[in-house]
């Protein structure tokens, strides 16, 4: 029997809240932070065995760790926050009540079902085969029926997203077109159906095969078609990082962008070319033909990254015309110094602009390029470029907007403001330094997923230049301090959600929800952020630098007449 929703008013915003949608937002919530918890635990033993000095793990649980960091960091712990995401954006941020409150209950249980399965399995030692778990190696059956189920319910949420979006048109809560905020989150939405049919392609016939029902299963093939799935589920999570950029810079200083047009272009280029940046891990295989690799990581994949660059200016534009319409004018960069720096989300996500722009984004391009791609493919260069995305981007970007989310959702005050404060900074450097310092190892030859790089039990020896040691120092420095960033998240939030005092009122909101100012360009032909733009300029000079010095070792591989 259908049953009418039961809304709240919010005493901070004065928006209606459906609870049932409310609840099933904080339940993916922390089951995201559970997931992240065990990503975290994950990664501290991998830093102390990677680190030769260390070398904690032995080999089998090296490779058994790695197969939980890689699945819970990259898969669990973003899509269950991205799941909670796509419910705020689509009824709270909308005004509007959730569509199936049942379904979505069962399309969590779906996914914790999943989660718990899949951990399971590859802690009982059924499933040492990495996150790719690439054919020929295979895994107990339970692991793939694990991620199945996973990805199932999380398809089922991605569809009652656009089912809230259809409640709140009919009932009139929005204009002509979306939010931005929420644009965005439609952008990652529709990626996310494109990522998880690929892996419900490969997945189910590989489940088969664990069986016994399939007899084989072509390599080759399951190596193209998976990694439909494996690259397109970060790009959901750059979509959707995006958009939180954008809500962030709106809630902390009332910034808006100074062309909502042309960032929503961006967000369709998304859509349309950003899942070929999955051609790069393709690059050394048979399985696709040279004019296929050549296209996807050139032509087609500048599409994208022009998207990015969109982004990439749009928001830091929107929060310096939004300081110098406040009056922060004098100079380049007063609008800067005057930001609210105190404020943790603002903090975190200029933080996680500057990370994701200069460590992912070069390298991102870089490593995408089928020429310059050879020079670090497998070596240690490839998951340090994935720090610069997916952790100094994406959760730094997350960590962040969660300091607004607790009060907002969870109606409660945040529990150590001043370590709030601090947390974004010990996250951001550690990862910087971890991430420049793998990048760096990987240019020296260090192998990607091997557990001794001191080949201690091969027929052979292999030593590498003296500055690897420092390297490696940094690498442990870098991983350390972002795990200690990345507890400190953890305990602020758990303690926030279950000990911090209930708000009473509008003047309890710990973070103040600044007032949105609309700027355009100047008549007089004024640009509104010339700050932003010698800023992308150095971003550009930074790029050309190390795009000129990658072409030049690879043309020092072979003698250039």
């Amino acid at each position: 029997m259908y049953r009418a929703p039961i809304f709240r008013l919010c005493e901070i915003t004065g928006l209606r809240v459906d609870r049932t949608g409310e609840r099933l937002i904080r339940a993916n919530a922390v089951a995201a932070v559970v997931a992240f918890l065990t990503a975290v635990v994950g990664a501290l033993l991998l830093v102390l065995t990677r680190w030769q000095t260390v070398h904690l793990l032995p080999a089998e649980w090296y490779y058994r760790i790695l197969t939980l960091h890689g699945v819970n960091a990259l898969i669990f712990w973003i899509v269950f926050f991205e799941i909670a995401g796509l419910y705020f954006g689509s009824t709270i941020v909308l005004n509007s009540p959730f569509c199936a409150p049942k379904t979505g209950w069962f399309a969590f249980g779906l996914t914790v079902a999943g989660f718990l399965l899949t951990n399971a399995m590859i802690l009982s030692g059924q499933a040492d085969v990495l996150m790719t778990s690439y054919v020929p190696l295979q895994a107990h059956p339970l692991y793939y029926l694990g991620i199945i189920l996973f990805a199932l319910g999380a398809l089922v949420g991605v569809f009652l997203f656009f089912g809230n979006l259809m409640v709140a048109r009919q009932a009139g809560m929005y204009g002509a077109t979306l939010p931005l905020f929420t644009y965005g989150l439609a952008a990652a939405a529709i990626i996310a159906v494109i990522t998880l049919v690929s892996g419900a392609i490969i997945y189910v016939p590989t489940l088969l095969w664990a069986m016994g029902v399939l007899p084989k299963l072509d390599a080759a093939l399951y190596k193209l078609v998976w990694w439909g799935l494996g690259h397109p589920a970060q790009q959901i999570n750059v979509s959707a990082m995006v958009a939180v950029w954008y809500l962030a810079a709106y809630l902390t200083v009332g910034g808006m962008s100074v062309n909502e047009r042309i960032s929503r272009i961006a967000f369709l280029l998304y859509i349309l070319f950003i899942c070929l940046a999955s051609a790069h891990h393709l690059l050394t295989d048979p399985a696709v033909s040279s004019v296929w690799k050549v296209w996807n990581t050139s032509y087609a994949m500048y599409l994208a990254v022009l998207a990015s660059m969109i982004h990439a200016f749009a928001v830091p534009a929107s929060i310096e015309a939004a300081q110098r319409a406040r009056g922060y004018t004098r100079g380049l960069f007063q609008w800067l110094a005057k930001a609210p720096w105190g404020n943790p989300t603002f903090s975190a996500t200029v933080l996680a602009i500057i990370g994701f722009g200069f460590i992912g984004g070069i390298t991102g391009v870089i490593y995408g390029m089928e020429q310059t791609n050879i020079i670090v493919h497998n070596t240690l260069g490839i998951p340090g470029h994935f720090k610069g995305t997916v952790v100094l981007g994406t959760t730094l970007t997350f960590m962040g907007i969660t300091y607004y989310l607790i009060p907002l959702v969870f109606r409660r005050r945040i529990v150590g403001m001043g370590l709030a404060r601090l947390q974004p900074w010990m996250f951001a450097i550690g990862i910087a330094l971890l991430a420049v310092s793998m990048i760096g190892l990987g240019v020296l030859g260090v192998p990607r997923r091997h557990w001794d790089i001191g080949f201690s039990m091969a027929p052979f020896r292999h030593s590498f230049p003296a500055v690897a040691d420092l390297l490696w120092v940094l690498f442990a420095l870098g991983g350390l301090m972002a795990v200690l960033g990345a507890l400190l998240w953890i305990g602020i939030v758990v303690a926030s959600v279950f000990f911090g005092p209930r708000l009473q009122g509008a003047e309890d909101m710990p973070l103040p929800i600044a007032t949105p100012v609309r700027t355009q360009h100047s008549s007089t032909g004024k640009f509104v952020a010339p700050g932003t733009f010698v800023l992308t300029l150095v971003f550009l000079a930074t790029f050309l630098v190390f795009f000129w010095l990658n072409w030049k070792w690879l043309a020092a591989a072979w003698e250039v007449r």
